[in-house]
């Protein structure tokens, strides 16, 4: 029993869930609502070359820095992924991630479908992506203009992407309709904790399986 028990101490490696929509479909709202609900879990800070808005703090939400640290990021390799969104440069910094891969930690990403295609490109076994759908256009206008971030003209180019955005939805592993805030948050929670009892995010389930074996 104490060499069980010793085996299963064994921190499984961590995974990077994430969670893709066009604007407004729902997936920060979902982010944070797994973050505030999971503690397993924390939240990739991004790098951006964007200003703050109003409320965002340097470190919690992103990471604000030059254009020009950003290119040496890139030339470094610094970077496992980065992509340029309505003219701001977005990027996630390789070094954090991997570390807290090692030590078992699970990576949140809330990015697009340009980012996911980088991560899978660096470390697919690592990764378990989900796109989150809105119910329909006319729905996914009205919550952009909810939230009140962006002017009008922001909301038009963003409903313009929205179409290049849903086309890539085959790329993923998962894909939910965030129909119902409850359902959809319901089935992101019932898919990351299926992806934590994979056979490969388990290492200590192989030297388990031997030691039952010799006990016969």
């Amino acid at each position: 029993m104490a060499r069980a028990a010793k085996t299963k101490a064994v921190a499984r490696r961590g995974m990077m869930l994430v969670l893709s929509s066009p604007s407004g479909a729902g997936k920060t709202t979902l982010s944070r609502r797994l973050l505030e609900a999971d503690k397993d879990i924390d939240l990739s800070i991004s790098v951006t070359t964007r200003k703050p808005r109003p409320g965002e703090i340097e470190g919690h939400h992103y990471h604000f820095i030059s254009a020009a640290k950003f290119d040496r990021m890139v030339a470094n390799n610094e970077l496992l992924e980065w992509a340029e969104v309505f003219g701001n440069r977005y990027g996630t910094p390789r070094k954090q991630v991997m570390r807290s891969l090692k030590q078992g930690r699970d990576i949140l990403f809330d990015i697009d479908w340009q980012g996911t295609q980088q991560l899978r490109e660096q470390a697919r076994d690592d990764l378990a992506s989900v796109f989150v759908l809105p119910p329909s256009m006319k729905e996914l206008e009205r919550r952009l203009h909810k939230r009140a971030q962006d002017d009008k003209q922001t909301i038009k180019t963003r409903m313009t992407k929205a179409g290049s955005e849903l086309g890539h939805w085959a790329e993923y592993d998962y894909v939910i309709l965030n129909d119902s805030l409850r359902s959809a948050f319901k089935q992101v929670c019932t898919i990351l904790a299926a992806e934590r009892l994979k056979r490969q995010r388990q290492p200590w389930i192989s030297s388990f399986v031997r030691n039952l074996i010799n006990q016969q």
